[in-house]
């Protein structure tokens, strides 16, 4: 009977899955500084990269070498590129990237989709089909929650609140975002998960095969360095 990891081999692994989603949210820090500069009192990109590294116990010295690091050289060497594609059976992709180095990027972006039954489209080519949203989860299963979340997120400006199963999304404009946010943390229902991100207008069916390649794929993409968030349009069952 073979035998499992070892405690050790799992949190190598851990390190390594954490070490990758660290350097992600630093390099989200860094450009959200470059652009609009580097207090996140006034730039609210910055402040929800902060936000997200926090939430993941990133410590403050290394978001403070972030920051740092957004005035210094090696930051002009970065920057954001969208890539717009096809996964298996034409499910549509938005790939968000930071890269120093675009023509590896590409190549690389283009390999996992080639693997996966994809391709690489023009800018435009699936855009039309995603809406930029903010999002926000929170849990809404204490009795009145619900009621204070409503209140809460539609007076700061939220398009529509969905609830199912003690849970509920807010969705607002990217405008309205940071405001909601704050509102709802106010109340006192500080959200599980709050971004900003590419929301397809309609999500497609896909079949058991379809759906284990597409993880696959995504998996892959999430796991490239340059890579800092996939969106797709396929409806996946959890």
């Amino acid at each position: 009977m073979g035998r499992g990891p070892s405690i050790e081999g799992r949190k190598n692994a851990a390190d390594a899955t954490r070490g990758k989603l660290f350097t992600k949210l630093i390099r989200e820090i860094t450009i959200a500084a470059r652009a609009g500069g580097a207090d996140p009192a006034s730039n609210a990109r910055l402040r929800a990269g902060i936000d997200k590294a926090k939430a993941v116990s990133m410590p403050n010295d290394t978001i403070d070498r972030a920051l740092k690091r957004a005035t210094g050289a090696d930051a002009d060497k970065m920057e954001e590129i969208r890539y717009e594609g096809y996964g298996p059976s034409g499910v549509a992709l938005i790939i968000d990237c930071m890269t120093d180095n675009a023509q590896r990027t590409v190549a690389d972006v283009r390999h996992a989709l080639g693997k996966h039954g994809g391709n690489l489209g023009t800018s435009g080519s699936v855009a039309f089909q995603f809406q930029r949203k903010g999002e926000l989860v929170v849990d809404t299963s204490k009795p009145g929650s619900e009621d204070k979340l409503l209140e809460a997120a539609l007076d700061a400006g939220a398009d529509d609140v969905q609830t199912e199963a003690g849970e509920s999304l807010v969705l607002t404009s990217p405008d309205a975002f940071d405001a909601v946010k704050k509102a709802l943390d106010a109340a006192g229902l500080t959200p599980s998960r709050a971004d900003v991100s590419w929301r397809p207008e309609n999500r497609v069916p896909v079949n058991a095969e379809v759906a284990e390649t597409l993880r696959d794929l995504i998996d892959w993409l999430n796991d490239m360095d340059d890579v800092q968030e996939v969106y797709h349009n396929a409806e996946l069952q959890a």
